[in-house]
Parts: structure tokens; sequence; C-alpha cells
């Protein structure tokens, strides 16, 4: 019962007809300046359609509260504005209520966002919440923790972690954990059980995905969908670093599922032995977990706008996609002649590194 103001203000209208929509904004999130968020949305909202009003984050798991308190109101739709981080604390405020959410992408992967087909450009994203087609779609659960995009374990569990600890958000900052991290990381023996019965693997990481990419158009699972009831479940087995870079084309080629080293099934449960407590994260979130971990599906369990007329191919290449290659070029060296070449791999990497920074 609000109409937005670009300064913040609450004017109350006494409307009936109007769509109650709130804005979740995070400040601080992804590498946009949201300083003038709130004038795009006054300049571009549909004001015939919605009521609005805006409400900035304080602290982590903020969006959350503001979300639920939303959603026992009745208000009709919540717009995360900000990065997958929090796209996933309003997400899980949300499931299982007809309260849909929308995402106005801010941070740094904008993993779902991509896979909605949304825009990166704003005013195009605020124009699809005045179309707001609202579809039911599927939501997954890794140990009781709602994701929408993707969650795991291994490798990319390990960078979300080292991501998070680095303080500074952004794809620069992601590859340079990966170019620091990735020439040492050891894979781990992983035992899946699912409705067809137990598989052992030796992995690099195993995902479990709902949505189709990580984020910054990096596709780990090319097929997934959100709308089938199933998670797209991703074995990356040890491979041999003459093979590297063509692992690195196809996860941003969209035909990573293609690849002799990756093993892929669907399933709607699935749960993961390991031989100790480690890392999971969901939708990039690193936290620790026993050496048990649960993940499941919950068919059509969140209303998400979506872009009716999204059928943009994301297959730009990117700086991801740049690095990732330089950073498997730099392992195939290695392959060549380990002693020989690996004070050159360093230097190679130190100087990509720099590059990153500039």
């Amino acid at each position: 019962m609000y109409l937005c103001q670009a300064n913040h203000a609450l004017i109350y209208l006494g409307t009936m007809n109007k769509k109650k929509i709130i804005f979740i904004l995070n400040p601080i999130s992804g590498t946009v300046s949201k300083a003038g968020i709130p004038g795009l949305i006054e300049e571009r909202l549909d004001k015939e359609k919605f009521d609005c009003r805006i409400a900035e984050t304080k602290y982590a798991g903020h969006a959350t509260e503001l979300a639920q308190q939303a959603a026992r109101q009745g208000i009709d739709i919540v717009v995360a504005v900000g990065g997958d981080g929090t796209v996933n604390e309003v997400g899980r405020a949300l499931v299982n209520t007809k309260t849909a959410m929308g995402i106005l992408p801010c941070g740094s992967g904008n993993g779902l966002a991509r896979h909605l087909n949304l825009p990166m450009n704003l005013k195009k994203c605020i124009d699809i919440l005045n179309d707001c087609d609202i579809h039911t779609l599927d939501y997954g659960l890794i140990n009781r923790h709602p994701f929408f995009c993707t969650c795991g374990m291994g490798f990319d569990a390990f960078i979300s972690m080292k991501f998070a600890e680095a303080g500074k958000r952004g794809p620069i900052t992601y590859m340079q954990k990966i170019l620091e991290e990735g020439l040492s990381y050891q894979p781990e023996t992983y035992e899946i059980e699912d409705e067809e019965g137990t598989r052992r693997y030796k992995a690099f990481l195993v995902s479990a995905a709902n949505a189709s990419q990580y984020g910054n158009n990096a596709y780990i699972a090319p097929q997934a969908s959100m709308s089938d009831g199933l998670l797209d479940i991703i074995i990356m087995e040890p491979f041999d670093l003459i093979e590297a870079p063509q692992v690195a084309i196809e996860l941003f080629n969209k035909t990573l599922d293609k690849n002799l080293k990756i093993k892929t099934f669907r399933a709607s449960h699935i749960h993961i032995h390991r031989k100790s407590e480690g890392i999971i994260h969901y939708d990039g979130d690193p936290v620790m977990a026993d050496a048990d971990v649960d993940i499941s599906i919950v068919p059509k369990g969140i209303n998400i706008i979506v872009n009716p007329k999204g059928t943009k191919d994301y297959r730009q290449p990117n700086i991801l996609q740049t690095a990732f290659s330089e950073l498997f070029y730099n392992i195939d060296l290695m392959r060549q002649d380990i002693t020989k070449q690996g004070r050159k791999v360093q230097a190679l990497n130190k100087n990509l590194l720099r590059k990153l920074n500039m």
C-alpha cells in the first residue's frame, strides 16, 4: 500500500487493486553500486500495477527476516536486489508461500538470474517485473539449507570458502582463488546413494544442480531444468592435465555434460558419504557439514517472476573464461615437464593475477 519514491519516502495510498511489492536491497552485495537503484525503480516501475516500498538490509540474514515478514503480511512480490547470496536469503523465506520472488541482479555471478534469462540491464529487469509473469518452480535442499541454483562439495565448495574469506567480491577475486588453489587441490572419494543404488567415485567435485550454472555463464549442468522435479547430479572425475583446457572450454560453452570425465545422472534425492566432515556450499555460500550429506528437490516449491521473452544464449567469452583457459594452459605446461616448467607456471599465474587487478 505504498508508492516508491527515489528519496525512500513512503506515501500511503488507499488502493485496492494494485499488487504489493517490496524491494529488498543489499547495499554491499556484488560489484554494482546500489545508489541509483531507488530512483530507477521510481522511474521505471509501473505505478498503475504496483504499490511499492524499498527496504535495505543491515546485516547477514536480514534479507530473510524482511522477506518472511513480507510473506506474513501478504505482500505479492518480494524482489531481491543483489547477488546470489541475497537471492538465496530472500528465496528461502518465500518457499512454500504464495509470495513470489523477483530479481534485480547486482551480484558478481548472478547464476539464477542468468538461468532465468533475465537481462543484466536493470531497466530491462524492471520492465520484466512490470510484465509479472510468475512461474512455480523447484528448489533444492542440502542438509535442510534451501538452494535455487547449485549446491555441492569438493573444489567448488573449497573455492567458495576461500572467496568468502577474501572479503572482496567480484569475478577477479574468484579467479584469484582458483589460480592460487587450483594446482594443488586433491580429489576426494564419495559414495553416492540414490533410488538406483550406491555408486563410488573419486571426484574433483560433486554438484547437484537445480539450475544450469554457477554464474558468470559457467554452465555446470547445461540441461538442468527448474520445473522437472529432478536434480542434475554432476561428478567431475580427476582428469589428465592435458584435458583441462577442454574442460574449461566446455564449462563456458554449455557442453560440459558431453565430456567423458563428467558423469551425470538425475535424481530427486541423493545421500553422499565421504571420509570426514568438510565444506559444502549452497548457491555459493560455504558451510561446514558432517561426512554424510543429504540433498533433495522440492518440486513446485517457489513462485518466481521469469522473463517471458528470455531466449538469449549467454556464450560470450568473459574474464572467467579467459582466466580459466590461461590457468589450464599453465597446468598443461606443468604436465610437459613439471620440474622444468614449475617456475614458469608460477610466473605466468602471477602475471595473470596482475592483469586481473589492473
